[in-house]
């Protein structure tokens, strides 16, 4: 057995296992492994530059929307976190207790953070005293940590990256703009740059963050039709502020009570890639974001010229600002092709004896598979175009993908029908009973509420359920 096939088939189909085929690709593309502190990841460079890349395009689109980074403290006081006991009765079950300093027990125990808006508020409440200080937009890049039971690589840890914005307002007008607004730059940012489609919605206030007076929602299908929440956007209105005596000199010189947001992404995107876009041959990365755009593998490389040729090929393509490698291992040329399709590396340009002298080159999609001879004088122009096709294509078959497995029920006998046949979303009526749908959820066997659909309303329609008027419709699905 070759070398090639052997790495082919370290991947299980996903139609046959779809929880082995992640775990293979994980694995095998060596994004991450785990680590010795039971729960965690480590991060290894091909998985960490996806997030590099990933961090690097968010954090841009951040900045023109007016956000400013910063970093505040791992560690929160108990007494601090008590402030806002709604929000620590959410968090309790997952909260991780530092309670010894060195050889010392500590007076007072501190969690490490499981997010930060107490930290946020507890500096505000010292820095901001006039509306001139208002409004705040600020963001993080960090880690956090959860005591989950259950951890899945990328999907859930215990300590994972990700970033969380945190903001502050003198109107709750002001603050639901912003809330919507941010959660608007992760959708541009999941559907242009990672190629992901998505549905946007509120979710339920069963499903809402601990806290939050609102919760918006980018909710994803993976393969195997089951939803990834993959970002979310909060409004707190004036709960964590006014629990924290946040207070402003308002224009009118009096003392007024100002609004929150938070919003956070995290690395489970990088799940979302993987089970988007992957494939039975490993990743498939959408060019914006993969670290390596092309991999240039020299065919008879020991051939007098090929090599040389072959690195030409890439200072050109350096030159003209693509991310280019060149494998001049001694593999065999199907191990580095099989390899290249592991990693997901958009395109491969192969360069032998007989393109030199027909002064071209053969770029290999791997979206499609197609082999495209190209002019070595028009290589940087002709490559960015079928980067530029990749990105588009990969982004409409996954949308439909998505499309051809949303489906509409209007009874409740039809709903669980669905649900036992298919693979994929249910859009269905719902009247917002908290009753209603906790039975829909037991009763199509976890069928939960994703989101609400703010820009469809129900016209003199029932509940699936109850049979009552409806007031929302409602993205149903399973979800990790």
């Amino acid at each position: 057995m070759s070398n090639e096939k052997k790495l082919v088939q370290a991947i299980t189909s996903r139609n046959e296992d779809f929880a082995k085929w992640y775990t293979d690709i994980v694995k095998e593309a060596k994004l991450c492994d785990y680590s010795n502190t039971k729960g965690c990841l480590n991060y290894l460079p091909n998985g960490y530059a996806i997030w590099e890349n990933i961090q690097n395009n968010l954090d841009k689109r951040f900045k023109e929307a007016g956000v400013s980074n910063v970093y505040l403290p791992l560690l929160i006081p108990e007494s601090l976190l008590q402030k806002e006991k709604d929000h620590i009765k959410g968090f309790a079950p997952e909260v991780a207790w530092v309670t010894q300093g060195g050889e010392e027990k500590l007076e007072e125990k501190y969690c490490i953070r499981p997010t930060s808006e107490t930290l946020f508020c507890d500096l505000w409440q010292k820095i901001v005293k006039s509306y001139r200080d208002l409004p705040l937009v600020w963001n993080q890049w960090n880690s956090v940590l959860r005591w989950e039971k259950t951890t899945r690589p990328f999907l859930r840890s215990r300590e994972f990256l990700w970033q969380e914005g945190h903001t502050l307002h003198a109107t709750s007008e002001e603050a639901i703009e912003r809330t919507r607004q941010m959660l608007n730059v992760y959708y541009d940012c999941l559907t242009q740059d990672l190629a992901i489609p998505l549905i946007k919605g509120r979710k339920t206030e069963s499903e809402k963050f601990a806290g939050a007076e609102a919760t918006y929602t980018i909710e994803a299908m993976m393969h195997d039709g089951k939803a990834l929440q993959s970002g979310t956007s909060h409004y707190f209105g004036s709960t964590f502020p006014d629990s924290f005596n946040i207070k402003y000199i308002d224009k009118n010189n009096q003392l007024s009570s100002a609004y929150e947001t938070s919003w956070g992404l995290s690395t489970r995107v990088i799940g979302a890639l993987i089970m988007v876009h992957g494939d039975d041959n490993g990743l498939v990365l959408p060019p914006k974001i993969a670290p390596t755009e092309t991999i240039v593998i020299p065919i008879a490389q020991f051939k007098e010229g090929v090599l040389a040729k072959a690195h030409e090929i890439v200072a050109t393509l350096q030159k003209n600002n693509f991310r280019v490698k060149i494998d001049e291992s001694e593999k065999s040329p199907g191990f580095k092709f099989a390899e290249q399709e592991m990693l997901g590396i958009p395109t491969r340009i192969e360069i032998g004896p007989k393109d030199i002298e027909n002064d071209q080159v053969i770029i290999v999609r791997r979206d499609t598979n197609e082999k495209i001879p190209v002019k070595i004088a028009s290589l940087p122009q002709e490559l960015s175009k079928i980067l530029e096709d990749i990105q588009s294509n990969m982004y409409k078959t996954a949308k439909k993908f998505l499309d051809d497995h949303i489906y509409k029920a209007t009874t409740f006998t039809e709903m669980k029908k669905l649900a036992q046949e298919k693979i994929g979303f249910i859009k269905a009526n719902w009247c917002g009973s908290n009753e209603c749908e906790t039975n829909i959820k037991a009763e199509t066997t976890g069928f939960g509420s994703r989101c609400i659909l703010e820009e469809e309303t129900p016209h003199n329609e029932k509940c699936i359920y109850c049979n009552k008027e409806a007031k929302y419709k409602v993205i149903w699905g399973k979800s990790y």
